[in-house]
């Protein structure tokens, strides 16, 4: 079997939770003899690191895609593709229709790129599968208005396509919807009753995680020695909130003179990244912050560093599930998270980590307390988590539950096909 996999953006050198989604699940089907087609914007800039899908095995393909604004600066245009931007591509549907022997289209994007997708699937009778990545109708106002306003101040002359292309629809005329998110879920079955919708959570690879990498980390960041170290992974961008945790670092540092937070991820937002190290220059924190750039998935520095770590925090505004939850748990360590929908349905306050209020940052510095005067209670959390990835998020098993659905669907279009021609 051939799946191709629909990319809004894919640039190695930006890795984050979605795109390591897209990994494991592509290593996990390719067990099953499952072939993956990866179509993903072309870059404008040559790749500066090593490409982890085509060195998986994924046939990746570049396409011409672009933002359909006019009268906007090519930086908002940068940013809307950040943030989500609708694109429009012309050149997709035909290397889709070119594509030989797939037997599904699987999109990982939403609007006219996913609608591209969908068209092509129709044409050309195949089952069409849509994953909600970053949330479609489960997103918080703040993060709703940040898309809305990424695209504010120009003409898009796209929309008439995207209306021909029934982009708007999307949801509505996909075969089979996949979201990791329960709220998500429960949103679209009430909009889209007639629509199959699966809950498929996000996995790890527990044997990623089973030796010990803490010296590979230690010699890349020195720093660490001697600290109480505090971990963020993900992409340097508003959504993540990186800067509300580093506007504690002064009472953290207060409470407990040794800490070091550790921020890892690239940079996709670049005035949110400026400003953040600004502040961080500004506030004299650079004894108590540490950029640590962007990883690739699977590096031994950044396993090393969820080892390392007694706790990894998730200070985002929104998330839709919570990779870096998972992560953190294989690696043995605690996790203290905002609540966010994602966090939610995984973690159990005071069982496998603990949640707080953003707008309460009393309770944030409560639980990092707990997590640094009770180490014991640290190990028995990251201990649960473990235990629940064991049982409920290997990515292997979470891929086959996929490639189950891929023959499902494919075998009933093959019904449908043969009884249109009786």
């Amino acid at each position: 079997m051939r799946v191709a996999h629909i990319l809004r953006k894919y640039d190695p050198s930006e890795w984050g939770g979605t795109e390591t989604a897209i990994e494991r699940l592509a290593a996990g089907i390719a067990g099953l003899g499952v072939e993956s087609v990866v179509y993903a914007p072309r870059l404008r800039r040559e790749a500066g690191a090593a490409d982890p899908l085509a060195q998986i095995g994924c046939v990746v393909r570049r396409f011409c895609a672009f933002v359909s604004v006019w009268g906007i600066p090519a930086a908002q245009k940068r940013q809307m593709v950040s943030v989500g931007g609708n694109l429009l591509s012309f050149g997709l549907m035909a290397s889709l229709w070119r594509e030989p022997g797939l037997g599904v289209i699987h999109s990982h994007a939403l609007g006219r790129l996913g609608a591209i997708g969908r068209a092509v699937a129709h044409g050309r009778r195949l089952p069409f599968v849509l994953s909600i990545h970053g949330g479609a109708y489960d997103l918080p106002e703040l993060v709703r208005q940040e898309l809305v306003r990424s695209g504010s101040g120009g003409w898009d002359w796209g929309r008439p396509l995207g209306m021909l292309l029934r982009a708007r629809h999307l949801i509505g005329d996909s075969d089979a919807i996949v979201t990791c998110n329960p709220r998500e879920a429960e949103s679209i079955r009430g909009r889209h009753p007639d629509r199959r919708v699966f809950i498929q959570p996000h996995g790890v690879p527990l044997a990623l995680f089973a030796a010990d990498r803490r010296a590979e980390a230690r010699e890349a960041f020195p720093a660490l020695t001697g600290r109480s170290v505090l971990l963020v992974v993900g992409r340097i961008d508003p959504t993540k909130n990186q800067e509300w945790l580093v506007a504690q670092a002064a009472e953290l540092a207060r409470r407990h003179p040794r800490i070091l937070l550790v921020l890892v991820g690239a940079c996709t937002h670049r005035e949110y990244g400026d400003a953040l190290q600004a502040r961080i220059v500004r506030e004299g924190l650079r004894g108590q912050v540490l950029l640590a750039g962007g990883l690739p998935p699977g590096d031994g520095r950044l396993i090393g560093l969820f080892q390392e770590a007694h706790a990894v925090i998730l200070p985002s505004i929104s998330e839709t599930f919570g990779l870096v939850i998972l992560e953190g748990w294989a690696a043995g360590t605690p996790v203290i998270s905002s609540r966010t929908s994602g966090a939610t349905a995984l973690v159990e306050d005071g069982v496998n980590g603990l949640l707080f209020d953003l707008d309460r940052p009393a309770s944030f510095h409560d639980a990092v307390d707990r997590i640094l005067a009770q180490p014991e209670k640290g190990l028995q959390w990251g201990a649960a988590g473990r235990a629940r990835v064991a049982a409920e998020y290997d990515s292997a098993q979470l891929a086959r539950r996929i490639g189950r659905i891929y023959e499902d669907l494919i075998e009933e279009k093959n019904a449908h096909r043969h009884s249109t021609r009786r």
